[in-house]
């Protein structure tokens, strides 16, 4: 990078850093620091629960998905609105009347103690674990700039965030968030302008959309149903609205946003809105995907987008690399001329020769990407590259190499400061259930200093903890896919817990805490023996917890009532 982007880059993060510990002084306890003194404003309860979600995952990772499959994962949010509209009738009132610190203290009031700590358990296992794959993806970013191994890079980036978020509590991960969340829509809006605008002259934003048509990236519905389809019109409907009440109803990352409002109107406000919002962002992050993939039907690009893993083995192998890349520009060649073709034909109004090049454009397209997907697994065995694909570096390599000095250190920064802001506020929701749940969950301290050090500690414990998951996030592929993926291993079974709590006053804890370990065993099996894509496993989890719980509640297992 340039001098400037450096600059950029720095000020930038120092300033996000400053700006957080400035916001986080004067912690007196865990209320404080735990709740931010539920004083939040609905403004910042909105970017704080989108920051939280937009992590670096999502501005890494969501353009290089659209670029390799097209748009379709939007519809793993179609379920998001539905589902915001049934947490804030049910959930956000029983959990601010009760003045609880997290979601999992009112299952203790409603069921017992054992449920409390299982599903707290659970929340802690999936979050802690996803929460380390986020610290991966800027990772990808200081080990390509700094030209260093990914495990220092992991350790650079674990460590700079834990210091305002071990400071400052959950006022500084909100206020930070809010800041955050501006410069990162501000940054991905102008990286959208910088790709059209890089486009071959008399190319212009209909022609991009029409040609990212032609090659199937423009399938944003689909309305074909298969169970192992990831992302259909469906599975996004049905699967996407229990994983988004569980995740926004019941992560206590998600919780712990609306629980700092000033008040339920505060909190439903900001959870409704982001309901409204989350989609469009989405589709408009994908589009920038689409359109990078245009970009790259104009002009030269690689044929694995990590430049790390294509130099090791043009190193090693430098012979077999040059036939590669010989047969890769061939390829290149052919799709870039069809692509060229395609649109003066389309301007022209050649209707007679345009289905044709159509035709040739699209199988360019698709020759390209099985070649780019044989090179991918072949760097992958023979272990030049970490990952089994190279989704989570087409971004980063068009911005490295396409947008213009100051654009490049400013955009690295954004998705540093996505990472940041999903992180602070997941490790800050871990220290409070580790804390709040495990830890004091028989009494708590009378020392509100106390309460306070051993907050900051719990904190500093799950920094160092997923800095080390991070270590071996290297070859989950897809990092948006992998997040999600683990979320809905855990997701369904916590969601069935509170659907018997809030619906089902009949049960008791016996019950659901049995039911709900059957459950976590069915959905793992499920998603071992590769059944259903992931989504569905949101359901089966949620229903499962029901209809074992209404199974268990007419049965006595060993003489003895499980109701009690």
């Amino acid at each position: 990078m340039s001098t400037i982007d450096w600059l950029v880059l720095l000020l930038t993060l120092i300033f996000i850093i400053a700006y957080g510990l400035l916001k986080g002084r004067k912690q007196n306890g865990s209320y404080t620091y735990l709740l931010a003194e539920r004083q939040m404003p609905w403004y910042i309860v909105l970017s704080g629960i989108m920051a939280t979600q937009a992590s670096a995952i999502t501005f890494l990772s969501a353009p290089g998905q659209a670029y390799t499959d097209g748009m379709r994962f939007v519809q793993y949010y179609f379920g998001l609105p539905v589902a915001m509209v049934v947490i804030c009738v049910t959930f956000i009132p029983i959990f601010r009347k009760l003045n609880v610190y997290t979601a999992y203290e009112y299952l203790e009031k409603r069921f017992d103690k054992k449920t409390r700590l299982l599903t707290a358990s659970l929340f802690l296992l999936s979050r802690g674990l996803s929460t380390g794959i986020s610290i991966y993806a800027p990772a990808i970013i200081f080990s390509s700039i700094l030209n260093i191994n990914i495990y220092a890079a992991n350790l650079i980036t674990g460590g700079l965030l834990v210091i305002y978020t071990y400071t400052g509590g959950a006022k500084a991960v909100a206020h930070t968030q809010k800041l955050q969340f501006l410069i990162i829509i501000s940054a991905m809006a102008w990286a959208g302008y910088e790709v059209v605008h890089r486009l071959p002259a008399g190319v212009g934003m209909t022609d991009a959309l029409y040609l990212a048509g032609k090659a199937g990236k423009l399938n944003v519905i689909t309305t074909a149903f298969t169970w192992k389809d990831k992302y259909n019109l469906w599975s996004g409907l049905i699967g996407g609205f229990f994983l988004a009440l569980s995740y926004f109803g019941t992560d206590q990352s998600q919780v712990g946003r609306y629980l700092t409002a000033k008040n339920d109107n505060e909190g439903k406000s900001g959870l409704l809105l982001n309901g409204i919002v989350k989609i469009p962002m989405q589709f408009l992050i994908l589009l920038l995907g689409t359109l990078v993939f245009v970009f790259y039907s104009y002009s030269p690009a690689p044929v694995n987008f990590n430049n790390v893993a294509t130099e090791k083995f043009s190193q090693a192998e430098p012979a077999a690399a040059m036939e590669i890349n010989k047969r890769y520009e061939a390829l290149r060649a052919a799709n870039m001329r069809s692509a060229a073709e395609l649109t003066s034909l389309r301007r022209s109004g050649a209707a007679s020769r345009l289905a044709d090049n159509e035709t040739s454009y699209k199988g360019t397209c698709e020759e390209i990407r099985k070649f780019r997907d044989s090179v991918s697994v072949m760097l992958s065995a023979k272990k030049y590259s970490a990952d089994k694909n190279d989704v989570n570096y087409i971004f980063l390599y068009f911005v490295r190499h396409s947008l213009p000095v100051g654009v490049v250190g400013l955009l690295f920064a954004v998705i540093i400061l996505a990472s940041w802001g999903s992180i602070s506020a997941a490790l800050n929701s871990l220290a409070a259930s580790s804390l709040m749940d495990i830890h004091l969950h028989k009494k708590k301290y009378n020392s509100p200093e106390r309460e306070l050090a051993l907050g900051r500690w719990h904190t500093l414990g799950w920094g160092i903890f997923c800095i080390l998951i991070a270590m071996f996030a290297a070859r989950l592929g897809s990092l948006i896919e992998a997040v999600n993926i683990l979320g809905s291993l855990f997701y369904g079974t916590i969601l069935g817990i509170f659907l018997v709590a809030f619906y089902i006053k009949r049960i008791g804890g016996g019950v659901v805490f049995t039911a709900a370990i059957i459950t976590e065993i069915v959905v793992i099996s499920v998603y071992y023996c590769d059944i259903v894509s992931f989504l569905w496993l949101n359901v089966i989890g949620a229903m499962l917890v029901v209809i074992i719980s209404f199974v268990l509640l007419f049965c006595r297992v060993g003489g003895k009532n499980l109701t009690n």
